[in-house]
């Protein structure tokens, strides 16, 4: 057994596929820390999950005991975390970690604040409004914190909005807009973001400079025209090509930023992945209409190729980054 082990570790030290490769090319493009940025990286793991959990336990505590509590008891409950974590980031500062956490835990305790206005008061608010609320009552600090978590939480909110409004409201907007429109606005708006926090980061402030945050609002922009891309597939007499090229822009602009400009391997791979996805429904939509039961064979073939020349090319942009 261990002359086979030692065969096998033999073979893959002579293709480069040795166990330190993964760790190596997770490191370059910075998914994982490198040895002395792992305690750091835990620290600020365990904080963050434990700023979750407090935020999670205060309001499924009052959600469980909500026939118990009285109309005071419930407001207590809901504005005393508030105020507790106000007080500890006024304790600690603004400028740390701890600080920052619990910054980010009064947001979330606001949302819970507002939604219990409105179930006590039965305000007959619609739940996009709750949520622009929200979003509205927590700019300041989003202004303020520099926490780029905290960023992402106000713009999961304004998505959360939209989808709300267009779901559950008609009238005006919803005669005018389809959900293939919708789609266009949400990209448009990560987009936006995504240049806006890219061209901030770029002139130097440096909180913006969070490389797994960047790789959050990429992926969004990233999954909301991939979605466009794969409806024009579906339905190209309906949408007609605009997506399409819009999508293909979209890869031509990711390619130069983050290979050319900044390499970043982790939005590579995405747009690898969002191209095998493209390619594979526009090919079923090709050969599936024939009924031919060889395209599938074609079209796994494919995946497998796809998949193989993108982890080539993401490799050859590893190896040309170690050296």
């Amino acid at each position: 057994m261990s002359g086979e082990r030692s065969a096998i570790f033999d073979w893959a030290q002579q293709r480069r596929l040795a166990p330190a490769a993964v760790p190596a090319a997770l490191r370059l493009a910075g998914v994982t820390p490198d040895a002395s940025g792992w305690p750091r990286f835990v620290d600020r793991l365990l904080l963050g999950l434990g700023v979750l959990l407090v935020a999670a336990g205060a309001i499924f505590f009052g959600a469980f005991n909500w026939q118990e509590l009285g109309r005071f008891a419930k407001f207590a409950l809901a504005e005393i975390p508030i105020v507790v974590a106000i007080a500890v980031c006024w304790r600690f500062g603004l400028d740390s970690t701890v600080g920052k956490s619990a910054l980010f835990a009064a947001a979330l305790f606001t949302g819970a604040l507002l939604a219990l206005v409105g179930q006590v008061y039965q305000t007959g608010a619609d739940n996009f409004e709750l949520f622009v609320a929200w979003a509205l009552a927590i700019t300041v600090w989003v202004a303020v914190a520099r926490l780029p978590a905290l960023v992402l939480l106000w713009l999961a909110l304004l998505h959360a909005a939209i989808y709300f409004y267009f779901d559950a409201r008609g009238g005006l907007f919803g005669l005018l807009f389809s959900p293939l429109e919708i789609v266009w606005f949400v990209f448009a708006l990560d987009t936006a973001v995504l240049i806006a926090w890219e061209g901030l980061a770029a002139a130097g402030v440096t909180w913006l400079r969070e490389r797994w945050a960047i790789r959050v609002v990429a992926f969004l922009s990233g999954g909301a025209i991939t979605a466009l891309a794969v409806w024009s597939g579906v339905n190209f007499s309906h949408t007609g090509a605009w997506p399409l090229v819009a999508y293909a822009l979209w890869l031509a602009c990711a390619y130069w930023a983050y290979r050319h400009r900044s390499v970043d391997l982790f939005i590579l791979a995405g747009g690898v992945l969002s191209v095998i996805v493209v390619m594979t429904v526009l090919l079923a939509m090709l050969m599936l209409r024939h009924g031919n039961a060889g395209s599938f064979l074609v079209i796994g073939l494919a995946v497998i190729g796809g998949a193989t020349l993108g982890a080539w090319w993401l490799r050859g942009i590893a190896a040309g980054e170690r050296t």
